[in-house]
């Protein structure tokens, strides 16, 4: 009998038939996930790179797209209470044919409607930010909503944080959502006073260690709240590129980010305070303060600039941000001004650029001229030669890092928010931009712009650069564009 086993035992770890094992699992790996991933029905060259590599690393690929593979979420219930909003919202201050089409699409992808704003200011870096959002906070009555991807414990986290105990105390509602990853140096302790005086926190998709254990769920790991956005009594907003840190504060730091955002009054808070109400209730599955929130709604009038707020993330398969941008380059008639800290374009997005200089338009690309991401850098710079032969003037901000998201399309169409040019935030984070369709508002643009330029010398015949130190480095970033 032993015996009998112990051939049994020999013919089943004979090498020839582990090799046939390892061969039938890893078939049966390929195939699985294969099916899988096509029936997703993504694009051929994504597609085709996901198998090609899951193929090549059998079982730590499945474990890299498990953690950054593509991914969706479901939350249209949350989306549903839209409808409403737009009904509260809507406005009619659109003229040109340019600005109702574009208007269109973005309520096509986002279900909020163009609307308006009774006062729009634009804060030109940290400082001018934070003065003002504290005085806001200091005249809170009713509640404070906030929402960060990089909320900081320095020096401006602390400021702001101890402004809202102090509301908090006075009876005001304080709810702050931060991103688990951008603000994972903010720990619990150092929110702990504000929590303690009564305020609500959440951490937006948390990369805790303890969710490998629910092994029926994928990790957020790649999919984040890049949103900035502030609403207090749902009358006064804020949102655009700049957080909680003081890397954004120049009164601070010489080096501080160069950065733009926008301060709002009128009835397009009611969208921001929509898109904030979807991802707190999102986070912590309370729905309780939504009917709260409805019962104290301003009245709110038609104010003088025509705006529409646009978020996109995955949870939509629209890509509203990076089809309105798309969409806003065609409709051009004069130029296009793009300012972005981050530049990887898609096709759409790089046959729109180029399409317009070609045409004769006057088409502006301003980047840093170091990110604070390497590989970013040289990525966004391997495409410079391609724009350059189409027309395309190209400019890098030098003396601080450029952190500015926004796009002035003629004279009369304007777009400012946390969306950076890139896949990133086009199709993986959950993003906000402003559609601004009015005259004032792209005049105050272009003038900021304007004061930009003589801080950003203009690239020149980038083709002569080194070979070997610089075009196939940025080559080589390139090929890893879709996860930057």
């Amino acid at each position: 009998m032993f015996e009998t086993l112990q051939a049994l035992w020999t013919h089943f770890w004979n090498i020839e038939h582990i090799r046939l094992y390892l061969t039938a699992a890893w078939l049966a790996y390929v195939v699985g996930l294969g099916i899988w991933i096509l029936l997703q029905k993504r694009e051929p060259v994504a597609t085709l790179s996901w198998l090609m590599g899951l193929a090549a690393l059998p079982y730590i690929g499945l474990l890299v797209y498990v953690l950054i593979g593509p991914q969706r979420i479901k939350r249209f219930r949350l989306r549903r209470s839209r409808a409403r909003v737009a009904a509260l919202t809507a406005s009619d201050k659109l003229e040109r044919s340019e600005q109702v089409e574009l208007s269109r699409l973005a309520t096509a992808t986002t279900q909020l409607v163009a609307t308006s704003a009774t006062d729009v200011e634009l804060l030109i870096d940290g400082h001018a930010k934070y003065t003002k959002l504290l005085e806001d906070i200091a005249q809170a009555k009713s509640h404070i909503h906030l929402e960060y991807y990089i909320y900081a414990a320095d020096e401006v986290g602390l400021l702001i944080r101890d402004a809202l105990i102090e509301r908090v105390r006075a009876g005001v509602t304080v709810r702050l959502l931060v991103d688990a990853l951008g603000s994972a140096r903010s720990t619990k302790k150092f929110f702990k006073p504000l929590t303690d005086a009564g305020a609500e926190l959440a951490w937006f998709h948390p990369t805790h260690f303890t969710r490998i254990w629910k092994i029926w769920q994928r990790p957020w790991v790649n999919l984040r709240s890049h949103r900035k956005i502030v609403v207090i009594d749902s009358r006064i907003a804020y949102t655009g590129g700049i957080n909680v840190t003081v890397e954004e504060d120049e009164s601070r730091r010489d080096d501080a980010y160069r950065d733009l955002h926008v301060r709002l009054t009128g009835k397009v808070v009611l969208q921001l305070q929509q898109i904030f109400i979807e991802d707190w209730a999102y986070t912590t599955d309370q729905r309780d303060f939504i009917s709260e929130i409805a019962r104290t709604l301003p009245e709110l009038t038609d104010g003088p600039y025509a705006v529409q707020a646009i978020p996109s993330g995955p949870d939509s398969d629209w890509e509203a941000i990076h089809r309105v941008h798309v969409g806003a380059i065609h409709a051009a008639r004069e130029r296009v001004w793009l300012l972005t800290p981050y530049f990887v374009p898609g096709e759409a997005a790089l046959m729109a650029l180029t399409s317009a200089a070609l045409a004769g338009l006057d088409v502006r690309l301003m980047v840093p001229h170091k990110s604070d991401s390497k590989l970013v850098t040289l990525a966004a710079r391997s495409y410079f030669d391609r724009l350059m032969v189409a027309g395309v003037k190209i400019y890098e901000y030098g003396p601080r890092m450029l952190h500015t998201k926004a796009m002035l399309v003629d004279d009369d169409i304007a777009l400012i928010g946390t969306a950076n040019f890139d896949p990133r935030s086009f199709r993986l984070n959950f993003e906000v931009t402003l559609l601004f369709n009015d005259a004032v508002v792209a005049g105050a643009l272009e003038k900021q712009i304007l004061g930009e330029f003589p801080y950003a010398p203009r690239v020149r015949d980038p083709g002569t650069r080194n070979w070997l130190t610089a075009q196939l480095p940025e080559a080589i970033a390139r090929l890893m564009s879709p996860l930057l």
